[in-house]
């Protein structure tokens, strides 16, 4: 029996018949369901399927049907490749024949599956590392039905068939929409030149915070990069039409940097949180990453007097990356101040990262991250100081990124070639 930590094809060879009778029966069962997403696949493309080639058990070839289009329910006909046992319900995404020098960790000795973790994951856009599974899960199994059910919830999020360009424009910021990889090649180039280039993260809570406060909406407009960050942030960009890449938050992307950073030969400098939490966080990521330079710490608690001072502490350790973790909206608002008088090349605004990776404050089990609650999980560490971002503020950036599009798409309509404004409280009251 395979154990927990099994990597994929560790296990021997197992075929199980239940999958194949199960999608048999689904797929007899929903026939008339079938039958419509075909008709509506007819309707708007002029043909029924497409076909893709991937990479079976052995990397034998096979062929994979979906229902053409973008409308929900695509990946339906998987059932009959599951029932002709080129696939199961759960294991990797089906290989294509061109990444499949790409897979250094993929073995050959399993069955590609209709769901599988990696699958979960990329549909609310965290999955950033090379796909690992245990063996075989079947799909009545305690672990397969709770892999089925989150990844129902992480199917209606995802959203499907939307455009991914390149930057989109929401509550008048520009976002940058991009994998993990291509953000970390950004912050190493940026991190080599100077003057300093700023990235900063927006979720839910930054975008209500933009629309009511017109120094911090300054601040981001002058950042170089702004990357979004949680399920909010997916949300209101699907409201506009557009599918997020990935979800590039900061807390993970944190560890990635310190590993690009320590082999590019870059030094971070860690500002802010209290007294002590930076100073664990570059011993804990030193130990995790060894080689990693961590030029300087210093907490977040200092007079403006001492600005001077904090500044040229920064300037004299010659690092190369300044993350600053004064929460937002300081630390966005400090950024902007500053960044001219700061002989860095990159300088981010983390948050509350640093108490993650210190060690004070755990973060959400992945199955919470899988299915976009994190915040749920914050809410609950910290309520008397989240309640109003997450129970008040969600709700009002939903309904801020509602009138957002709608105003886009006014605009649109009418061909003004105008953005919609930052607040909306003139034209759509709140109350």
């Amino acid at each position: 029996m395979a154990t927990p930590h099994t990597r994929l094809g560790d296990c021997p060879h197992h075929t199980d018949t239940s999958d194949r009778l199960i999608a048999t029966a689904l797929a007899v069962t929903f026939s008339p369901l079938l039958a419509a997403r075909a008709a509506i696949a007819y309707a708007t493309t002029g043909h029924v399927y497409e076909q893709h080639s991937r990479l079976g058990r052995n990397l034998t070839p096979i062929t994979i049907r979906s229902f053409a289009g973008s409308a929900p329910g695509r990946r339906l006909p998987y059932l009959l490749s599951v029932a002709r046992g080129d696939m199961c319900f759960i294991g990797p995404r089906p290989l294509d024949p061109e990444d499949a020098e790409a897979q250094p960790r993929r073995t050959p000795n399993i069955t590609p599956g209709f769901l599988s973790p990696s699958r979960l994951r990329a549909r609310l856009g965290i999955d950033y590392e090379p796909e690992t599974l245990t063996c075989h899960q079947r799909l009545l199994s305690k672990d397969g039905i709770a892999l089925t059910a989150r990844y129902l919830i992480a199917e209606v999020l995802g959203g499907n068939g939307l455009a991914t360009p390149a930057t989109y424009t929401q509550l008048g910021l520009s976002i940058t929409n991009t994998t993990m990889d291509e953000a970390l090649t950004w912050c190493v180039e940026a991190a080599r030149t100077r003057p300093a280039s700023t990235l900063v993260f927006v979720n839910a809570a930054c975008y209500n915070e933009s629309a009511e406060n017109p120094a911090y909406a300054s601040a981001l407009h002058h950042a170089d990069r702004i990357f979004p960050d949680g399920i909010g942030a997916k949300l209101g960009a699907r409201l506009h039409g557009v599918s997020l890449i990935a979800n590039l938050n900061g807390t993970d992307m944190f560890p990635r940097l310190c590993e690009r950073a320590r082999n590019e030969g870059l030094s971070l400098f860690l500002l802010g949180a209290r007294p002590g939490i930076a100073e664990a966080v570059a011993q804990n990521m030193t130990s995790k990453f060894p080689g990693l330079h961590i030029a300087g710490t210093r907490h977040g608690y200092f007079t403006s007097e001492e600005e001077p001072e904090v500044i040229a502490t920064i300037n004299n350790s010659g690092a190369d990356i300044l993350l600053i973790a004064f929460g937002v909206p300081n630390q966005e608002l400090w950024i902007d101040q500053h960044r001219k008088q700061l002989n860095v090349g990159l300088i981010q605004g983390v948050g509350g990262l640093f108490d993650f990776y210190s060690g004070r404050i755990p973060r959400a089990p992945l199955w919470l991250r899988e299915i976009g609650l994190e915040w749920v999980w914050r809410l609950v560490q910290e309520p008397g100081r989240m309640w109003r971002r997450y129970i008040v503020g969600n709700p009002r950036f939903l309904r801020r990124a509602w009138l957002d599009s709608r105003c886009t798409r006014h605009c649109r309509h009418h061909s003004t070639g105008q953005r919609p404004l930052l607040n909306y409280r003139d034209e759509y009251p709140e109350n």
